[in-house]
């Protein structure tokens, strides 16, 4: 780069009367990209001598290492000094990693929201530590607790961006904290196994960074200088740790996790009980330290968290996130192609989850599987999944082997290219199947932008589905690239998805469109003590059908004004200014029984939303206030969405949600009130003991639901847990009267243990 700038300046130098501005521009240029080379350090230094893991740095070993302390402020106040200053030192040995921390602060100041494992980071003080193995700004490993030595540890993938939608908090090692608190200040130690992270044998650096928690000032401190506009999980800005020593090769792990669930369950409306004993488990193998394989055999996720229910006004199948943990890990190598919200090739949740005669959704059994997954070398990433799931001839669901295989290639600095394989084929054939529905596949590949200093960013991709007797437009592709400044936001995306174009696997939201979503929004950075920023955003949004002359379906243009309070507060108000164009009858409330908005009618119609919320706040009280207004097709729509919540540090945890929508047609069409309430409490009665219930009621599903979990961790990363679930019919038609039967009722009493060999 810097030959580059020299070689232009030498030629400007020709044009006399721009010979000083020229001068003046290439020596501030050269400043800024020297500064942006700049990278802080850490260095390890190895120990043969024994290192007691009791949260007192008083080991001789610890006096005698360099550490780190100079952390700033990232958030509120940018740059300065941190009010709670911590101190990092690492040693290592052949085996482990360890690690003490000093962070100076008041006893009485300290707070932690839950004694639960991987805690809510916005609501207790802690401090985390990033490692990039493979010193590759993409991918990297995150460990982190707090006082009470509470552990907090994740993967972060995608670079780190954009912040809260790139990283895994399924991941779970077995490593040692102890802490000791005093009254101005407090120690901790942790003891890592080498062999939890994965790197290359012979390593003597890793890119590092850290970022620590201080709630009761809201304040975000770093040691990594991450700039002000850009996200603090950010991976291009780490620094660079040190090995005094080249690290040895780790020695492969082996891990072994069986479980058995005992499950009774009674369906009242088919007076059908069912008590039944089931076994099974995974296992893990570590390969020369970059890559991962795990099999399963009959996996049950009967302890997994129930899906929120949804209130759903739209003409589209609702996206739920996936919640299973053997399809959560390394998630980012199968499920980040394409477009999320229109054409995911790839959605976890149809394997295992199928649809009945009737169209509900139902358990598909898993018989096995497989995933493997990891580094080959510096850049070269694999992925592969194959499942194998049980028919359901009574439901006319065939048996069926699922795979996906994703290869990822890193190019230039931090960008990559992925190919990606799909296959969803009948094991045999079915009486109920045609043979268009024997198998579908998907091909395709992604490249994913993201420059050295994360300004650029961007997705471009092309899939083909392969289906039985369909040939013709069956492709599905798009791109979107972000830039992003200090002041200036934009983003541009388009996407086509082909009428032919099928992914059994995948979510895609409708076919036979063209779609372009450019966006713009400029930050106001304040200068004051209250407010951090305020930004004005514009969207517009627009969808033509490719099947029918590229007849306009949708658009809207989306203009929202943002403020950003330096107390975690945020405030924003926005409208919508939108088309719709109902190709099909189509009925907003969801009611099956009633009139619905004819097909072949165009709307226009203008929406208001204000929304208020304290989610990045310390405050023991949080708070979501969301209130919308304005046109709906030919009709008006009043939705309110409250979201609150207390918690009593650090035992117990309360909240409710709380969405209401009126629906006002015309009185040939339907009108509706809509309710949807979810109060949940959760008990951390100790670091091993958990205990939450959730009460979900909707009476646009006719729905009402308990589910309640106890878990209990006797081992490391070992479980018994008892789950108790319950619903129920309302028979509720909005304004009738609430009236609940009883659907069905299970209770579960599962037990797993890792076992590491």
């Amino acid at each position: 780069m810097m030959k580059i700038i020299f070689n232009i300046y030498i030629f400007l130098l020709k044009f006399k009367s721009l010979k000083k501005i020229i001068f003046l521009i290439i020596f501030l240029l050269s400043n800024i990209l020297i500064s942006q080379n700049e990278k802080k350090e850490l260095f390890v230094k190895y120990t043969d001598n024994k290192i007691v893991i009791d949260g007192i740095l008083n080991e001789i070993d610890w006096s005698l290492t360099k550490g780190i302390n100079d952390f700033y402020e990232y958030r509120p106040n940018y740059n300065n000094n941190p009010k709670n200053p911590a101190t990092i030192k690492i040693l290592n040995d052949d085996k482990f990693l360890y690690i003490g921390i000093k962070i100076m602060v008041n006893e009485n100041d300290l707070r932690a929201g839950s004694l639960k494992r991987d805690f809510d980071a916005t609501v207790s003080d802690f401090i985390a530590l990033v490692f990039d193995t493979f010193n590759d700004a993409t991918n990297a490993f995150v460990v982190g607790s707090n006082h009470l030595a509470i552990q907090r540890d994740l993967l972060l993938f995608n670079g780190g961006v954009p912040v809260g939608q790139s990283y895994d908090m399924t991941w779970d090692i077995k490593w040692t904290s102890k802490s000791f608190i005093e009254k101005d200040y407090y120690t901790t130690e942790w003891k890592i196994p080498l062999s939890s992270f994965r790197f290359r044998e012979g390593e003597t650096k890793w890119r590092f960074g850290s970022y620590q928690r201080d709630s009761k000032n809201t304040a975000w401190n770093m040691w990594h200088k991450v700039p002000e506009d850009q996200d603090f999980s950010d991976m291009a800005f780490l620094g660079n740790m040190y090995f005094e020593k080249p690290l040895k090769k780790s020695k492969s792990k082996k891990s072994f996790i069986p479980y058995i669930n005992g499950i009774s369950s009674y369906d009242f409306e088919n007076q059908n009980k069912f008590n039944d004993f089931e076994f099974g488990g995974d296992a893990k193998f570590v390969i020369d330290n970059s890559l991962t394989l795990d099999l399963t055999v009959n996996p049950d996720f009967s302890q997994v968290e129930v899906d929120d229910q949804i209130t759903n006004l739209t003409r589209f199948e609702v996206s739920l996130p996936e919640k299973r943990q053997f399809f959560i890990e390394n998630s980012d190598l199968f499920s980040g192609f394409g477009d999320r919200g229109d054409s995911n090739p790839f959605f976890s949740r149809r394997i295992g989850i199928a649809k009945d005669l009737d169209g509900n959704s139902i358990q598909n059994k898993i018989i096995a599987g497989l995933r493997l997954s990891g580094k080959i070398n510096n850049d070269f990433r694999i992925g592969l999944i194959n499942m194998l799931t049980e028919e359901d001839v009574e439901n006319h669901i065939a048996s069926n082997n699922n795979t996906v295989l994703a290869l990822q290639h890193k190019v230039f600095n931090r960008s990559n290219i992925s190919f990606l394989f799909i296959n969803r084929e009948s094991i045999k054939d079915y009486d109920f199947e045609s043979s268009n529905n024997s198998f579908n596949r998907v091909v395709g590949v992604d490249y994913n932008l993201a420059s050295s200093d994360s300004k650029w960013q961007g997705k471009y991709y092309f899939h083909k589905s392969i289906t039985p007797n369909l040939n013709d437009d069956d492709i599905s592709a798009g791109f979107r690239t972000n830039y992003n400044s200090r002041k200036i936001n934009f983003k541009v995306g388009a996407l086509y998805i082909g009428d032919n174009f099928n992914s059994d696997l995948g979510y895609i939201k409708r076919k036979s469109i063209y779609k372009i979503d450019p966006r713009i929004s400029y930050t106001f950075w304040a200068e004051n003590k209250k407010i951090l920023n305020h930004q004005l955003e514009i969207a517009p949004f627009v969808t033509w059908m490719s099947n029918l002359n590229n007849q306009l379906s949708d658009y809207f243009i989306f203009t929202k004004w943002d403020v950003e309070f330096k107390s975690g507060v945020n405030f924003n108000i926005s409208l919508r200014n939108q088309y719709t164009y109902l190709f099909d009858e189509f009925d907003p409330t969801g009611i099956n029984n009633g009139n619905s908005l004819p097909a072949n009618s165009s709307y226009h119609y203008n929406n208001y939303e204000i929304e208020f919320n304290n989610y990045f706040t310390s405050s023991k009280f949080k708070y979501r206030l969301e209130q919308n207004f304005g046109e709906f097709y030919n009709g008006n729509k009043i939705s309110s969405q409250i979201s609150l919540g207390y918690r009593f540090e650090p035992i117990f945890t309360g909240s409710i949600e709380l969405n209401y929508d009126k629906v006002s047609l015309p009185e040939l069409y339907n009108s509706a009130n809509i309710f949807l309430i979810a109060p949940k409490i959760e008990f951390t009665f100790s670091k091993d003991i958990y205990w939450s219930s959730l009460i979900q009621y909707s009476n646009q599903t006719e729905n009402l639901s308990f589910n309640s979990r106890i878990q209990w961790r006797f081992a490391p990363l070992s479980d018994l847990f008892l789950v108790y679930n319950d619903n129920y019919y309302t028979e509720n038609r909005y304004n009738s009267i609430f009236i609940p039967r009883v659907k069905n009722r299970s209770i579960n009493l599962k037990l797993t243990y890792w076992l590491d060999i």
